[in-house]
């Protein structure tokens, strides 16, 4: 007797633990889902709380399907959690049955870190170089680069060279080791940076005229959250032995550095969205590496200035465009003003010449009807 009243006091314990961890969990799950609403600059470490998104997620539908067969009534705490991050769901991970098809007229865009022309290499001695290659077969109609570089054999001849079909193009040099580059088949009216603090990133405005109508287009490379490769390994490890006893000081090392780039970030996104605010230019497209998921602050700042962003709106799936070190995240991203429909938005995983995959999608004005 004495052996079963043990049991069913563990079992209530256990219980009780479990339930604990899922209400925490779930906590922690709207907590992330709603960070972009913090604001790096004042409160840094619960801003990048969206990094643990997905994990959250994960935990919280395991203790869904667990309750289930264990306890049914306490299943309600993650559906309920579920239920109240539907929107920041959607947005992390967007699903569309449909795809249609680009219409007639619609341009292709295509948004690319190039990782300095994969790191300015050839494979082989006179082999072309895989990024150009990519951006020529591309056949989009404008080409936002970021990382563009031209260093080595890799000079800014060449690129052009390889290039020639685009009749309008600029470059943007910030730093040893970054900038900016934009390739058209449109007429750059204008060229203008965004202005801001940092030492090696920017954002540079063009006005283009595409078919007739006045566009502005912002290309960003906000600032990068300055891991090392001995951190990158450090995260890595974490992930793969979570039980190791670097966590705790691993966890303390990333979160800092995590913080401290994420309110950078911020000031950059805030110009960049007075900027948008302050321009007359009804017709926007903003772009490029965020280095911010889609749930961050910078994210939101941007997307709260009239945009939509294309891979919520004609993606499917997480759309992983950061793929080295085990760091597999949304970062890069295309966004447009409500004036404008996409289609088709996709992080092209076939092209593996840079530790970013290139976004594109087809973007279209929309008619009177629309």
């Amino acid at each position: 007797m004495r052996e079963r009243s043990s049991m069913r006091i563990i079992g209530k314990l256990l219980r009780l633990i479990l339930l604990i961890l899922n209400i925490l969990i779930c906590c922690g799950l709207i907590i992330s889902g709603y960070s972009s609403r913090i604001n790096p600059s004042l409160h840094s470490v619960w801003s990048i709380s969206h990094l643990f998104f997905p994990f959250l997620l994960l935990g919280t539908v395991a203790f869904l399907v667990f309750w289930l067969f264990v306890i049914r009534k306490f299943f309600i705490i993650s559906l309920l959690a579920i239920v109240l991050c539907a929107n920041p769901i959607y947005t992390y991970i967007p699903f569309h049955l449909s795809n249609p098809k680009a219409p007639v007229g619609s341009i292709k865009f295509l948004t690319f870190n190039t990782e300095g022309f994969n790191n300015y290499q050839y494979k082989k001695n006179g082999d072309p170089n895989e990024v150009l290659v990519y951006l020529q077969e591309s056949d989009a109609d404008i080409i936002c680069l970021q990382e563009c570089i031209f260093q080595g054999k890799l000079t800014k001849d060449v690129v052009e060279k390889a290039m020639k079909k685009y009749k309008y193009r600029a470059y943007y040099d910030f730093g040893a080791h970054n900038g900016l580059g934009i390739f058209s088949r449109f007429k750059i009216l204008s060229i203008e940076p965004v202005h801001y603090k940092s030492a090696n990133n920017c954002s540079i405005a063009y006005t283009l005229d595409i078919k007739g109508d006045t566009i502005l287009l912002i290309n960003n490379h906000f600032e990068s959250n300055k891991l090392s490769s001995k951190d990158k390994q450090v995260y890595k490890d974490m992930v793969l032995n979570p039980k190791s006893k670097t966590v705790e000081s691993g966890a303390k090392l990333l979160i800092n550095k995590l913080a401290k780039a994420s309110a950078l970030r911020a000031l950059q996104a805030d110009s960049v969205a007075k900027f948008i605010t302050e321009s007359k230019i009804k017709n926007k497209i903003v772009c490029g590496d965020f280095n911010d998921s889609p749930l961050s602050y910078v994210h939101r700042r941007i997307v709260g200035k009239g945009l939509i962003d294309a891979f919520v709106n004609s993606g499917n799936g997480i759309g992983v465009s950061y793929n080295k070190s085990g760091m597999y995240v949304r970062i890069d991203h295309i966004l447009v003003s409500k004036g404008f429909k996409t289609y088709q938005c996709t992080v092209d995983r076939s092209a593996k010449c840079s530790d970013h995959y290139p976004v594109w999608c087809y973007i279209k004005k929309k008619n009177a009807s629309d």
